[in-house]
């Protein structure tokens, strides 16, 4: 028969430790499962991403539900991109980073205050057509407007800052490092069929290998016994030079990380200023303005951008990652078809008949959208 239980005045309570370390135990668990299946969580987050895509419209409240999942799976990743980091940087072969991962993490790792300014503002980021809505929601349009002009001051002060840590380099998009894979641990499948290809090699002639369907050789990987590292395979005979092509190193390769952006002065740290200070100024004079469809905000963030592209130096000897860096900013401009006047006079007219030739269920994820880009500023903010 089982044994009676205590009542429950004199059963064991945990003890005050025990209770408080609960959470970190906890935490511990979850950093380990992260780390462990980075592949299946990224996956979960764009699944969870691309549902707030359809949600939208379905139901009352739907696009504040809908940004609220958004702004959490984009706050959680944050997260899980700080545990991979660390994961990857325990790696004793780290892989090939870009010259933005690079140069990013240069700065996050030698400056805390880098750190804590990006932090910040990419939170600000993943959060602000949240805060938005919930303004408007609670306050109006006069208490929505307050929170823009706040949320791109926050941003602009944030961006100047980055731009004094970093001795005046312009900057880069995202100010963080982006997620790097880690290679899968397969450690235990590697030995078995290093294992069972060994058992067949001796059963079986050299000739017969393509019958078997087993590698040859040159296309093996080899791990050394005392580090447990692999040997790339060898190339194929026959394409030696593509394959010694795709392992040149070019002068980015090689540059430090702090060089692979150059310093502005004059007139290219004003455009850098400009640039950094025209969301701000668009959001204060579309504050300012009562009607839509007045072009006054409009040209004002629009020439104000543009003057920051004019003060750029053409002639600068520039770096791969900063001709990126232009070019996605070259693309940003495009967003300005999708904002203010511009969208009430010219862009509405167009989405709208484009819907109309729209299969039902694509017309109407439009026309919910639609619904964003008409009333909320960060739906279009680049």
């Amino acid at each position: 028969m089982p044994a009676p239980t205590a009542p429950a005045a004199q059963r064991p309570r945990p003890s005050v430790g025990q209770i408080l370390s609960m959470p970190p135990q906890w935490l511990a668990m979850y950093d380990d499962f992260i780390t462990k299946n980075a592949g299946q969580v990224s996956q979960i987050e764009s699944a969870l991403r691309s549902l707030t895509y359809i949600i939208p419209g379905r139901f009352r409240d739907a696009e504040i539900a809908s940004e609220s999942i958004h702004s959490f799976v984009q706050l959680l990743s944050l997260y899980h991109d700080s545990l991979l980091s660390r994961a990857i940087s325990r790696l004793p072969m780290p892989p090939i980073r870009t010259a933005h991962a690079r140069y990013t993490r240069f700065w996050t790792q030698k400056s805390k205050l880098y750190r804590r300014i990006a932090m910040v503002l990419q939170m600000v980021i993943y959060t602000e057509l949240l805060c938005e809505m919930t303004a408007k929601r609670r306050g109006g349009e006069r208490s929505r407007w307050r929170v823009v002009v706040l949320i791109e001051s926050i941003k602009a002060v944030c961006r100047l800052l980055l731009l004094r840590v970093t001795r005046s380099r312009p900057l880069v998009t995202p100010v963080l490092p982006e997620r790097e894979p880690i290679p899968e641990d397969d450690e235990m499948s590697e030995e078995q069929e290093q294992k069972s290809e060994s058992e067949l090699l001796d059963e079986v002639a050299p000739h017969s290998l393509s019958a078997l369907d087993i590698k040859p050789p040159h296309e093996r990987e080899w791990k050394m016994p005392r580090t447990g590292m692999s040997l790339p395979s060898l190339p194929d005979p026959s394409d030696i030079s593509s394959y010694l092509l795709g392992r040149v190193l070019t002068a980015d390769d090689i540059k430090p990380a702090n060089k692979l952006l150059n310093r502005l002065q004059g007139a290219s740290q004003a455009a850098e200023v400009l640039h950094i200070l025209a969301p701000l100024v668009y959001a204060v004079a579309l504050a300012r303005s009562k009607n839509k469809k007045s072009w006054t905000p409009w040209m004002v963030g629009l020439a104000v951008e543009y003057a920051a592209r004019q003060l750029r130096d053409m002639s600068l000897r520039t770096t791969a990652l900063e001709r990126d860096e232009w070019q996605k900013r070259g693309w940003g401009m495009g967003w300005w078809t999708m904002r203010g006047a511009f969208y009430e006079n010219v862009t509405k007219g167009v989405v709208g008949g484009v819907t109309k030739r729209m299969p039902g269920f694509v017309a109407g994820i439009l026309e919910d959208y639609e619904y964003l880009w008409e009333n909320y500023y960060f739906s279009t903010s680049s």
